[in-house]
C-alpha cells in the first residue's frame, strides 16, 4: 500500500493530502499537550519497531507478500495523536530513504496507512470496547488490526479506481482479497505483542480501554 508516484490522479492526491495535513496538524497540537518524559522514548521505540517490522515481508499466496502496517497497534500503545505521528514518521522515512512509496503521493500514503489504517479502526475499536463487555482485549485488538489492513487496502483500491488506473470491479476485490490474508498476520502480531506486554508490563496498557490496567468505566 506504499503507492509509487504516477498511479493516482492529481485530485485524489490533493484531497487525501489535505486530509493528511489536517490530521498531522491536529496530532501535533494534541501531542504538545500529551508529551512528557515517558512519551518521548515510547514514541521513539514504537516508531523504530514499526519501521523495522515493515521491512520484514512474509509470504501470503500466489507469490505475493505482506508486512506489518502497525498504525493501529501504535495508536493502542501511544494514543491516536502520538500513534499517528509514529506512522507519519515511518512513512516519510521509507519514502525518502528507501523509495518505498512515492514523494508526490506521500499525503495519499499517509492517508491510507495512518487514517484509514489507523485512526478509523482505532475510533471504531474504542466505540466497541466502551459499549461492549470488558475483557479479551488482545482478541478484540487482533480483529481490529485485521480490519485496519483491509480498510486501508480498500482505501487504496478506491483511489486507484477514482484515478482510472484500474477498474473498480477489478482492483477493489483484488486488493481487499489479498489484504484480508495479509491482515491475519497483522492480527497475530498485534495479539502476540499485547499478550507479551500484559504478562511483563501491564501498566503500559493503562491507556487502552478494556485493558485490565485501564480505569474502571463509570
Amino acid at each position: 500500500m506504499h503507492m509509487p508516484d504516477g498511479f493516482v490522479s492529481a485530485p485524489v492526491i490533493a484531497a487525501t493530502g489535505a486530509i493528511s495535513a489536517a490530521a498531522t496538524g491536529f496530532s501535533l497540537s494534541r501531542a504538545r499537550r500529551e508529551i512528557d518524559d515517558h512519551a518521548v522514548p515510547a514514541l521513539g521505540v514504537c516508531t523504530a519497531f514499526i519501521f523495522a517490522a515493515q521491512m520484514i515481508n512474509f509470504p501470503v499466496a500466489g507469490g505475493t507478500s505482506g508486512h506489518l502496517i502497525g498504525a493501529f497497534l501504535a495508536m493502542l500503545l501511544l494514543g491516536p495523536a502520538m500513534g499517528f505521528l509514529a506512522i507519519l514518521i515511518v512513512t516519510v522515512l521509507q519514502a525518502l530513504l528507501f523509495a518505498d512509496g512515492g514523494v508526490i503521493v506521500l499525503g495519499t500514503n499517509v492517508f491510507n496507512l495512518g487514517i484509514a489504517g489507523g485512526l478509523l479502526p482505532y475510533a471504531l475499536f474504542r466505540l466497541v470496547v466502551r459499549r461492549g463487555p470488558g475483557g479479551r482485549l488482545a482478541w478484540k485488538a487482533a480483529f481490529f488490526a485485521w480490519f485496519a489492513v483491509v480498510i486501508a487496502s480498500a482505501s487504496c483500491a478506491v483511489e486507484l479506481a477514482l484515478s482510472k488506473t484500474s477498474p473498480a470491479a477489478i482492483v477493489i476485490p483484488a486488493m481487499t482479497g489479498i489484504h484480508a490474508l495479509i491482515g491475519v498476520g497483522e492480527g497475530i502480531v498485534t495479539f502476540s505483542f499485547l499478550k507479551l506486554i500484559e504478562s511483563v508490563r501491564p501498566d503500559l496498557l493503562a491507556g487502552i480501554p478494556g485493558s485490565a490496567a485501564a480505569p474502571e468505566r463509570s
